[in-house]
Order: structure tokens, then sequence, then C-alpha cells
């Protein structure tokens, strides 16, 4: 510590020493360790650029706030201010430093008490959702959107998976809440509430055979055609297959990878359309012709389970991707 900031505290070490019995320092303990409250001041200081401003604020005695830097600059071994330059504090650049960590450790705090009184009034502290990949991506990161600006403090936990896998995170209790298709032989407490719909498409790379037809599909013509379908890993719809019109196909575990290996021309297969009417625009991949495919309305629904009801940011989020979806949201 060099010697202006032995002289300074000196300075304030013989102020105190002769502060009265009501002076508000009195019974002042310093801690061992920077406080929250003196990092609070050391904040207010550098808000308001001076001592007394920060009192102010504060609403304490400009003794108490000197008093709190004093100890706090003690305590770290550096000068925060340089009280030398101008009658008005300045931050020395090691104060700058420590500023910038004052300031992410108070507004942790704040977002601690913001969590714990959520809690207190019956919040989720975390939220976790299981997400069909057919569901249209424009509406689940819109609907995310304003669930993190309308619960900052809820911890969202994202299952994404196809056909029975959002049904049996709801079932087995790893997610709260699914937005997916329904499964016919669901338990009795598995509740479907049908929230909007999208649509699935057959489609091929430009240099697949099919594609190359330029004309409507019969059975016949993809019966030879290798056709990509995504598995269900739950096993819930173990020994039933959804639209499967070739005899050869591959089995891939998510619509991203069956996305990737159709634009790769490796087989045809159908694809929700949000998901493909970028490459179909562009020309990447070409929509099949295919009357027999016909799917144009797939339901979705808010799944969840009686046995664990959802809770306020559960229960809103069901009532967000709803109204995206009447808005029109992809």
């Amino acid at each position: 510590m060099d010697h202006r900031r032995e002289i300074a505290l000196d300075i304030d070490r013989k102020k105190l020493d002769n502060i009265e019995d009501n002076d508000p320092l009195n019974g002042y303990i310093m801690q061992p360790n920077p406080t929250l409250d003196q990092l609070q001041v050391f904040l207010a200081v550098t808000e308001s650029g001076s001592f007394s401003g920060a009192a102010r604020a504060l609403n304490r005695a400009q003794s108490v706030v000197s008093y709190a830097i004093a100890n706090l600059e003690e305590q770290l071994g550096l000068a925060l201010f340089d009280r030398t330059v101008t009658k008005r504090p300045q931050l020395t650049p090691a104060g700058k430093s420590v500023l910038e960590d004052a300031r992410r450790l108070l507004g942790d705090l704040d977002v601690m008490r913001a969590r714990v009184r959520a809690l207190n009034e019956g919040l989720e502290g975390e939220l976790s959702v299981a997400i069909s990949s057919i569901m249209p991506s424009g509406i689940v990161v819109e609907a995310l959107s304003a669930f993190r600006s309308h619960f900052p403090t809820v911890s969202l936990n994202v299952t994404v998976g196809t056909l029975g896998t959002v049904v049996d995170a709801v079932i087995s209790g790893k997610a709260v809440i699914g937005f997916g298709g329904m499964m016919a032989d669901s338990p009795d407490q598995i509740r479907f509430e049908r929230i909007g719909h999208t649509a699935m498409v057959p489609v091929a790379a430009p240099d697949h055979p099919l594609a190359k037809l330029g004309r409507p599909l019969s059975p016949a013509d993809v019966r030879d055609e290798t056709q990509l379908i995504v598995y269900d890993a739950s096993g819930l719809t173990r020994g039933r297959n959804f639209n499967v019109f070739s005899l050869k196909t591959w089995r891939v575990s998510d619509n991203a990878t069956k996305h990737l290996f159709i634009r790769g021309s490796l087989g045809w297969g159908g694809l929700p359309v949000s998901l493909v009417q970028e490459d179909i625009a562009s020309g990447r991949l070409v929509a099949l012709h295919f009357p027999a495919f016909n799917q144009p309305e797939y339901p979705i629904y808010a799944i969840g389970n009686v046995a664990t009801p959802p809770g306020p940011a559960a229960r809103w989020l069901s009532v967000e991707v709803r109204a995206k979806f009447a808005e029109g949201a992809a």
C-alpha cells in the first residue's frame, strides 16, 4: 500500500477515534471479508459520483458510507478511489475492475431474490418440457422467447424427440408438459389437448429418381426406392409403421438426420413442412406429388399427466404455444 493510502487510512482512523456515542458508526463492526452491503455502498458511490450522493441515495450518514469504503479498501488491499485528483472520487484502474465484479455479484443477488420470491408464490424453479421434432420451429422459438421474458427466474429443461418420445417423457415424469402428436394407447392419466396442427410433405433431392419423374407418384413408383423413416426410441409404437410405402427402409433417430440424408439423395421421406419449406423454395429439395402419402394436417397437442399437474409457468407456456399456432407463426 503506498504512502498516500496509508495517510488516508490513518486520517479515517483518527476520525473514527473521535466519534461520539450517538454517531451512526457506533457499533459498526469491521467484517473480515467484503460484504454485500459494502459492495452496495461501493456501487452507490460510483453511480452517484460522490460519498455524499451515495449517503443520500442509501439514506445513511456520510460517515457510514466513508467507513464502509475504507473498510472495503483495507480488506481488498486496494485503493478503489483516487482522492487526490479532484474533490469527487475517481475510480482507480483496480476500482474499475472491482466494480465489474461487484455489479455481477449484486446482479446475481437480485436474480436469487426474484427466484425465491417466485418460489414463495408457487412458481416453478425449473420446468421440464418435451417437444416433438415435428413442431414448427418458428412457433417453438417464439413461444420460448416469450417464456424467457415472462419467467426470467424459471430454468427450462427441454427434451426434443419423435413419435412416442414426447408422450413417454410425460408418462415417466421427465417432462411436466409435452407438445406433439397423440398416442392412441396412452395411459388413462395422460391428457391430450389439441392446440394446433402442422403438415408433413414427402420430399427428395432434385437428382433423386422420384424427383425426376415429374408426375404424380403411385405406390408402385416408390416401392423399390429407399424410404427414410424415423424410429421411435421410446418403444411406445414398436411394431407399428406410419406412412411406410417402400420395401427398403433406412431408420434414423431424428428428423434432423433424416433431413440431412434426404438432401444427400440417400432416399426419400416425409418431413415437417416447416423444416423443408426453405429447401423447397431454393430447389435443394423437391416436394413429391404422392397422393397416397396425403397428410395435409397433422394435429399437435399439449400433453399433460394427471399425476403431475402443471404449475403456473407450464400452464402459461401451453396457452402461449396455442396462441402462436393461432397467429400462424411458422
